[in-house]
């Protein structure tokens, strides 16, 4: 195989790396598209914006809870049939949203079917393309699929929110369906199973490389199965509790009440919008410079200085809010927007220390699941305390307080596991 991999002018990993950075943006493109819906479905039904909301809330739960099972149905059936079949399942719910009318339709459709179809090509797709094909490099392909993922929803945003506007919101529904539609051929083309699939080893793979074993094994037991090995290991719950610290510092709060919060405080929601959209375009880079430094640096001293200069950050914020476009304002969203997902490429890195490479993507998919309850219960939660007390204040005071306890718990990941569970080294 390592033979046959020498006469190749493009190793066939960045073909299938270039296949997933498309799905996994469209995939968040996709994601996305609820929000934009819920003035829209508000003005067109009379539809409470709570009601709507609870769609939203369903289709982010979803998205987290699907993840593990998606990675062992990976493991059971192929990549490539899951990413597929969560492609067409997205297609079929969107298109048919233009013929809903009742509030459980939404909640259906664009909660339950759209969240598992995205969800199943959650990050624990870019984790298993980057286990499955690349020896070398993985800190950075994690970095730059991660980044596609957290970025695309910002990309496609303004294009889904134009179309809401000028050709109503059914636009919408059709848009994210056909385009769903039309990745499906396309990753039946170039999203090749695995490197011994094609005949070569991964990239980087040294001469005496063996691949895994594949585990062939009911999915939905696959998954329990390794949510109950992991729960035995304090190193599960230490990554377990930071990603949820993850999810409820940036997507959660940031990327839910950001814009809200701004105009509290006088700042127009376009001009606040557009920040936000900043934020993932020092994102990308800031996750891809996070994967190069996961190659070359312990994972957890990386997770330490991320959570813990963000925890910083949020606690810098409510002083900097937002009157009108300062240079801290420009010197946070620069900053916070390196940070915003860097702590995805070291956290499936030292997943693979928990069960062992073979199971690491279900295991990150566990980790993955606690991410998005904490993006939900920020959502929500951030909302009481700005009701409550009249601004955000107190929501990036708890968020900063939580950010710097988790650099302190990430610390501890090697520490205190019994001789007989010694962690894989990655």
């Amino acid at each position: 195989m390592t033979q046959v991999s020498k006469h190749r002018l493009i190793h066939p990993a960045w073909i299938a790396f270039g296949a997933t950075f498309v799905t996994l943006a469209a995939s968040a493109g996709y994601r996305a598209a609820p929000s934009v819906l819920i003035v829209p479905l508000q003005d067109a039904f009379g539809w409470s914006r709570s009601t709507i909301s609870l769609a939203v809330s369903i289709n982010v739960l979803l998205f987290g809870l699907t993840a593990p099972f998606a990675a062992a149905l990976m493991e059971r059936f192929t990549i490539r049939k899951v990413v597929m079949t969560a492609l067409t399942t997205v297609g079929i719910g969107s298109i048919s949203t233009i013929f809903m009318n009742r509030p459980w339709h939404l909640m259906l459709l664009w909660g339950v079917v759209v969240g598992v179809g995205t969800g199943s090509m959650a990050l624990v797709f870019a984790a298993n393309i980057a286990n499955r094909w690349f020896i070398a490099k993985k800190g950075l392909v994690i970095g730059m699929l991660t980044a596609a993922s957290a970025s695309g929803q910002l990309i496609f945003l303004p294009t889904l929110s134009s179309l809401a506007i000028h050709h109503g919101w059914k636009s919408v529904g059709l848009t994210v369906g056909g385009a769903s539609l039309v990745m499906v051929p396309l990753v039946y083309l170039f999203l090749k199973e695995s490197p011994a699939s094609m005949g070569v080893t991964p990239y980087g793979a040294p001469a005496d490389w063996t691949p895994p074993v594949t585990i062939k094994r009911n999915a939905a037991k696959e998954a329990i199965n390794a949510l109950r090995e992991a729960s035995g290991y304090r190193d599960f719950w230490y990554l377990t509790l930071s990603f949820l610290v993850c999810g409820l510092s940036t997507s959660g709060l940031v990327g839910t009440h950001f814009i809200p919060a701004s105009h509290d405080h006088g700042m127009s929601e376009v001009t606040a919008a557009s920040l936000l959209a900043l934020i993932g375009i020092f994102d990308v880079v800031g996750t891809i410079f996070s994967g190069y430094l996961t190659d070359r640096i312990d994972p957890r001293k990386l997770l330490f200085f991320y959570y813990f200069l963000r925890g910083l950050s949020l606690f810098l914020l409510p002083s900097i809010l937002f009157s009108s476009l300062h240079a801290s304002t420009l010197v946070f969203i620069i900053f916070y927007g390196l940070d915003w997902v860097a702590t995805v490429p070291p956290t499936i890195v030292l997943c693979r220390r928990i069960l062992g490479p073979e199971r690491a993507t279900v295991v990150y998919g566990w980790v993955f699941t606690a991410h998005q309850v904490g993006g939900s219960i920020a959502a929500t939660g951030a909302a009481i305390l700005r009701v409550h007390f009249g601004n955000y204040a107190l929501a990036f005071y708890i968020a900063g307080i939580l950010c710097l306890a988790s650099s302190y718990i990430v610390l501890q990941i090697g520490k205190s596991e019994k001789p007989e569970k010694t962690p894989i080294s990655v």
